[in-house]
């Protein structure tokens, strides 16, 4: 029991560090950006794919988002090589990231209860319920149920399912008021009229007053 224990405290905290990782492309990439001076092309995006993620449709969601950006960051660069591209987690609301963190903790001090065989409806005067007592009987099942449950739970709270795009911090697309994302297409089109806009503002002399 106490290896059982070891083992999913291990599972956790590997994926809770995975999940809270920024999205770094392929690293070669990455480096490569850091000497480009132009515009700065910032993707964020739902990443849970390196997380421990029990609901398989939410896994594949993320999944497909992180392809997609890798797909438009190689894309991108080649078209624009002059564009700085970043990808990092689009963060939940803070009463989501609270819940999450609260479940991480709970679930494992509900473990270690379980594993120990100590009852804490008994510290507050309480009759512990049937549901209890399957665990005390079944704590192998009673201890992988509370883990995984509670790591779907975790999951559905961080996952946003965003794909906000923004070019020198200004929006140029949204899936979460879109609802959907953008095609390669319409994406070229949006910076190519902002690389255009931004020229043209460039070119207009000022004077001062």
């Amino acid at each position: 029991m106490r290896l059982l224990l070891l083992l999913l405290v291990a599972a956790s905290a590997v994926g809770r560090s995975d999940a809270s990782a920024n999205l770094g492309g392929v690293p070669g990439k990455r480096l490569k950006m850091q000497y480009a001076t132009g515009p700065l092309l910032k993707f964020q995006i739902c990443d849970l794919a390196a997380a421990a993620v029990e609901a398989e449709s939410l896994a594949s969601l993320c999944t497909g988002y992180r392809r997609v950006f890798e797909e438009y960051m190689r894309v991108i660069s080649q078209r624009y090589p002059d564009i700085r591209i970043e990808g990092e987690n689009y963060l939940p609301q803070p009463i989501y990231r609270h819940i999450a963190s609260f479940l991480s903790v709970f679930k494992l001090v509900l473990i270690g209860l379980i594993i120990v065989g100590k009852d804490p409806f008994a510290f507050f005067g309480m009759q512990a319920p049937s549901i209890w007592q399957w665990g005390q009987e079944n704590k192998v099942y009673a201890c992988m149920m509370v883990f995984f449950l509670s790591n779907m739970i975790e999951n559905q709270c961080m996952s946003t399912g965003a794909f906000e795009i923004t070019l020198n911090d200004v929006p140029v697309w949204s899936k979460l008021e879109s609802g959907h994302l953008p095609s390669m297409q319409q994406l070229v089109q949006i910076l190519d009229n902002e690389m255009k806009l931004n020229v043209h503002m460039d070119s207009i002399p000022h004077h001062r007053s």
